[in-house]
């Protein structure tokens, strides 16, 4: 950031031994003039900052988003789950910011939000994307300012930020039992204290036929069977969860939950859709097991409803689809209100990983946060991203103190895993 007052007295200055300098040291001085502007940082006052461009790729699940500024600088960020075939949207809502001030997040925010009232700016599609536009904006805030987005967050509570791995032993694979031991023993040697499981397995030769929510007793025996499998094998100091996706109705929702209490599970993860929060009471009261959900609520409206009544004892917003980082804070203090702990669910990339972890070190009701195995089996992941550090130890993330985010999106490692035929940065 330019000071103006002091340029200005170095050119007077300037100005004045030229005055006093015969001609020969009229070029000397023009040279050590144009290396002081060479050696003087770019980025001029806050005010001064403008939007340029908004582009983004999109690689699987994710969009990313880069913005530009007249300055230099840019802001990346993450959308996940609901973004496919929205480069069009993406392009929109650059237009919308463009010209404008990038530091101004919340308005930012709120002007596209609101622009879009009667286009789904309620969830969906159009917030996965706003929350991408929103984490880059918030990226960029830091580095025009040279700060950690905590810390533009109101500071942090926190240093390091607990994770739980998922083990991505998904169902479709019919894992028995042992498959469930071994995976919760290997996560256990890497050095997590906290474990998740997917239990919804729509290939069960048990279930009644695909389209009934109901479990069958030989489904609920399976689920049983595969979380004390991992319970024993890792013993009562680990924390285990259980995702049911959302795939069930109320009735095996509340009978899973009854069965697996002996287990001590951390929580019982979404067992019926999104949508019925009075649902979500009636299982959550029938068991001591606690029950978590919030990966398919948007914004912190859609949140209101299940703080409210007390049908849930966990929230687990994604960042990367619920509107974005502030908008992550926001429901995480609405929580607080309520004395529910926050536990961001995460299926982004290191960089959507990260920026989650401001959030959380910024919040006094962080519970745990999603971590993904497969950053240390697929490459893609280390391909994508540029970070100089380590990325978990001990299940545990140290947040960035580097000005933004502090992850920097690779792409040329990216471009290779881009989706053929979807524009990529254009």
């Amino acid at each position: 950031m330019t000071n103006h007052s002091s340029r200005r007295s170095f050119i007077s200055k300037a100005a004045l031994m030229a005055a006093m300098t015969p001609i020969a040291g009229v070029s000397a001085f023009g040279q050590q003039y144009k290396q002081a502007i060479d050696h003087t940082p770019k980025a001029s006052a806050p005010a001064d900052l403008k939007i340029t461009d908004l582009k983004c790729g999109f690689i699987r699940g994710s969009v990313f988003v880069k913005i530009y500024t007249n300055q230099g600088i840019h802001g990346c960020g993450e959308g996940v789950d609901a973004i496919p075939g929205t480069y069009y949207l993406v392009k929109n809502f650059g237009q919308r910011i463009k010209g404008q001030n990038p530091l101004n997040v919340h308005r930012l925010f709120e002007d596209i939000r609101k622009s879009g009232f009667f286009q789904g700016a309620q969830s969906g599609i159009y917030v996965a994307v706003l929350s991408a536009v929103e984490t880059a904006l918030w990226d960029l805030a830091g580095k025009a300012l040279g700060l950690p987005v905590y810390q533009l967050l109101g500071g942090k509570f926190r240093d390091k930020v607990r994770v739980y791995c998922d083990t991505a032993l998904y169902q479709r694979n019919l894992p028995t039992p042992a498959d469930f031991a071994e995976a919760a023993k290997k996560a256990k040697a890497m050095g997590f204290n906290a474990i998740k499981f997917d239990l919804d397995q729509g290939n069960d030769p048990n279930k009644y036929d695909r389209y009934n929510w109901t479990a069958s007793p030989a489904e609920l025996q399976r689920m049983y069977d595969q979380l004390a499998a991992a319970r024993e094998a890792v013993g009562p100091d680990t924390d285990i969860c259980a995702d049911m996706h959302g795939r069930y109705d109320a009735v095996t929702g509340q009978a899973v939950a009854k069965r697996v209490e002996p287990l001590n599970l951390m929580w019982l993860e979404e067992p019926i859709p999104a949508e019925n929060a009075e649902a979500y009471k009636l299982i959550t009261e029938s068991t001591s097991t606690p029950i978590c959900a919030g990966e398919n609520h948007y914004l912190a409206y859609g949140f209101r409803r299940l703080l409210e009544t007390g049908a849930v004892d966990i929230v687990m917003p994604d960042l990367q689809k619920c509107g974005g980082l502030g908008e992550g804070q926001r429901i995480a203090n609405l929580a607080n209100l309520y004395y529910v702990p926050f536990a961001p669910h995460m299926v982004a990339s290191f960089l959507g990983a990260m920026a989650c972890a401001h959030v959380c070190a910024s919040v006094p009701n962080f519970m745990i946060m999603e971590w993904q195995s497969y950053f240390h089996t697929e490459p893609m992941f280390r391909e994508i991203v540029t970070y100089e550090g380590e990325w978990v130890k001990d299940s545990f993330i140290t947040v960035s103190d580097k000005p933004g985010i502090g992850v920097e999106i690779n792409e040329a490692g990216m471009k290779k895993y881009a989706i053929p035929g979807m524009p990529f940065f254009e």
